[in-house]
């Protein structure tokens, strides 16, 4: 089923997530599959449970449409369930990037291009595990939702503020998505 992504303004973006009890959330299986539904509706390659109304960890991420461009992205698809990131290494690159949640903006964000993550994956099996480069980023990106946090908090301030008015017609309902959302008004 495809959910409505809840757009910029929404106050459950800025909520941080909590740790779900796996052997309780009785639909889990349920809503990864809605999430990651949802998510090619929209044509996006990640997606978090507050995206779509949530206050759960939980993020999906497929990468498989980009292996066209790098094979390493072949079959890169995974649920991230109760994830906590432990470190975050390397140079810390600036490359665009745009969310579901900030339809039709895109800007340049810094991130660290190694990171250290633990979680559960759909079958409730745990990782400890490194990735680097874009699978990093992409990851970072939707583990931020968990945080309450949305990219444009991490981008120049300057760029911020030239971006105002966007994000206030963003928070007005002005939004022209092909996918279904949720706004404020």
């Amino acid at each position: 089923m495809i959910l409505p992504i809840y757009i910029y303004g929404q106050p459950v973006l800025r909520k941080v997530a909590n740790d779900i009890d796996p052997a309780n959330y009785p639909h889990l299986k349920e809503l990864i599959a809605n999430m990651f539904e949802t998510m090619y509706n929209a044509d996006g390659v990640g997606l978090a449970a507050p995206q779509v109304g949530l206050e759960d960890r939980i993020f999906v991420v497929d990468l498989t449409v980009l292996a066209d461009e790098d094979p390493e992205f072949d079959g890169f698809k995974k649920v991230f369930i109760n994830a906590h990131i432990l470190e975050r290494t390397g140079d810390i690159e600036l490359m665009e990037e745009g969310c579901l949640s900030l339809p039709g903006i895109h800007e340049k964000v810094p991130r660290e291009n190694s990171i250290r993550i633990q979680y559960l994956d759909e079958n409730l099996q745990p990782h400890d595990e490194v990735y680097e480069g874009y699978k990093a980023r992409a990851i970072q990106h939707e583990y931020d939702h968990l945080d309450g946090i949305l990219f444009v908090d991490k981008i120049n301030p300057m760029r911020k503020r030239l971006i105002k008015s966007k994000l206030s017609n963003l928070m007005k309902g002005k939004t022209d998505c092909h996918y279904k959302v949720k706004t404020l008004k």
